[in-house]
């Protein structure tokens, strides 16, 4: 409301003027964001998981091979979960930052898949023979060393991130260091 944003005006700028003087102080904008815009922001954040998730499925469908979209959107989403179940075991909040580190997730993991995809569809024409779970392990062990490197380096980077990156990005940090670890193992 108006009247409690005059308050929260009028209070702020007496602490600013007793510290720095009247002078010293001029308070050229104050907004403040409510409840349910802030309700509404991350119901959108959510939506465009949702939303990314169905762009994914199609794609990968078109690309690929509807079964291959099942398990790739499968994977996606216990990526997002398991990142889900470690703010909630943490007891961290989920914001808007941390949506949009949710949507980050999604494009690694789904990078790692697609390399994994790619490759047994390569194999497919080379060993058919050989019998599908075979080429399935064939396609991983040799995507396995690219992805772990890739995976190491982005890891580092995020570690970085998490412990020198201070309070503003930590949470958002966290949920990348998460994602990478759960992105790596579910590719």
């Amino acid at each position: 409301s108006d009247d409690g944003l005059q308050g929260m005006r009028t209070m702020l700028m007496q602490k600013l003027e007793a510290e720095f003087g009247a002078d010293g102080v001029e308070l050229r904008r104050m907004e403040m964001v409510g409840p349910q815009v802030g309700k509404d922001l991350r119901k959108q954040g959510l939506l465009a998981i949702v939303y990314a998730m169905i762009g994914i499925l199609i794609y990968i469908s078109w690309r690929f091979e509807l079964r291959f979209a099942v398990g790739a959107i499968v994977a996606l989403i216990h990526d997002v979960v398991l990142t889900f179940g470690a703010f909630s075991l943490f007891d961290k909040e989920i914001g808007l930052p941390i949506i949009a580190a949710f949507l980050a997730i999604i494009g690694y993991s789904l990078n790692d898949t697609i390399i994994v995809y790619d490759r047994i569809r390569e194999n497919r024409g080379r060993y058919n023979d050989k019998g599908f779970p075979t080429i399935i392990n064939r396609s991983i062990n040799e995507t396995l060393s690219r992805t772990l490197m890739t995976s190491l380096t982005t890891l580092l980077v995020v570690l970085s991130l998490f412990i020198f990156g201070g309070g503003g990005i930590h949470d958002f940090a966290f949920a990348l260091l998460v994602g990478v670890i759960v992105g790596t193992y579910s590719s």
